[in-house]
């Protein structure tokens, strides 16, 4: 395909980051959507970036940053808020308001990809990984922001070529999130809840960001279709923190899970504590509901098939590529 201009949100995050610098390193022309404090510095060692200032919640500044985009890769949004509406302020009216804008200003676009979350389909019941057309049954506020930005994005399907990426737990280098698993392990103390039989999926950042690009760039990609996006492994959570131990090169000796009670006495004192100080705090009462969920796993098929992608990283080699990553920049 030929060079486009992408319209990229959420650019100077963590997966937007590398979606951009695989844009550009693609050839393709990125327009970052940034507000006046984000850290560009990432993108701005890229070639072929400009910037649009602006920000989702904010529709105005939405009309000159979509003007002359071929295609729109929406990562931008919260992870966590203040409260439930907070979170359906940014993530699913800030998704509205992209939409609108490019209905509006860019007539002709190729592809709108939103990056949406395995939280806005909920955990699987039985283990089993869940499809891409499993009935939605989200578990947070966070999840069902998710889901009805995903509601909004599909239903334009026939005015727009649409397309949702679903991951679940993203994680690598640069990224913050994450970053507290490592940590814990390296302060000797394994985190996990119970006895750490829980399973999940898991996508290394640069992979994600791989395959919003090829939703993003590629031809013949039906409009209307939601994907998750894996690297192919079903992890148990007490054996993914081995291989966290192992690139470390450091044996946690707390190796006990936390009760359940343990931490939602922890999730109200800090839930409590954002109420006061008015700041979004990750670890909430809401958040615990995730947290009790056993098993977080999806199966990316549809994925692999129709947008021709498949995972590069595995668990064990990211987490040693995160560890080395963050010991060079400080971070641990």
């Amino acid at each position: 395909m030929r060079a486009v201009r992408v319209l990229v949100t959420g650019g100077s995050g963590f997966l937007g980051s590398y979606v951009a610098e695989g844009l550009s390193e693609g050839g393709h022309t990125v327009r970052a959507l940034v507000r006046p404090r984000s850290d560009k510095k990432i993108l701005e060692k890229l070639p072929g970036v400009e910037f649009a200032p602006g920000a989702i919640e904010d529709r105005a500044s939405l009309d000159a940053a979509m003007r002359g985009v071929d295609a729109v890769i929406h990562v931008a949004g919260l992870v966590k808020a203040r409260n439930s509406a907070e979170f359906f302020a940014v993530n699913t009216e800030g998704t509205k308001n992209l939409l609108a804008a490019a209905e509006a200003h860019a007539p002709g676009l190729r592809r709108f990809v939103y990056v949406s979350s395995l939280a806005a389909v909920g955990p699987s019941d039985d283990g089993k990984p869940v499809p891409d057309d499993a009935t939605p049954r989200p578990v947070t506020h966070y999840g069902r922001s998710k889901l009805a930005a995903e509601q909004a994005v599909l239903a334009a399907k026939d005015r727009v070529p649409v397309t949702v990426i679903r991951p679940p737990l993203i994680y690598g280098p640069r990224d913050k999130e994450t970053l507290a698993f490592f940590t814990s392990v390296k302060n000797g103390v394994l985190p996990m809840t119970g006895d750490g039989r829980n399973t999940l999926s898991v996508v290394y950042g640069a992979d994600c960001a791989a395959a919003c690009i090829r939703a993003a760039t590629s031809d013949g990609v039906p409009s209307g279709r939601a994907y998750f996006v894996e690297d192919g492994e079903v992890l148990v959570w007490r054996e993914a923190l081995d291989a966290i131990e192992k690139a470390i090169g450091k044996r946690a000796f707390v190796r006990f899970g936390l009760p359940i009670g343990v931490i939602k006495a922890a999730a109200a004192a800090t839930q409590l504590y954002g109420k006061v100080t008015n700041t979004a705090q990750m670890l909430t009462l809401d958040k615990v509901r995730e947290l009790r969920q056993r098993h977080w796993v999806c199966e990316g098929r549809g994925a692999r098939e129709e947008l021709g992608w498949s995972p590069r990283v595995r668990w064990a080699q990211g987490v040693a590529e995160a560890v080395e990553w963050y010991r060079s920049a400080g971070w641990l």
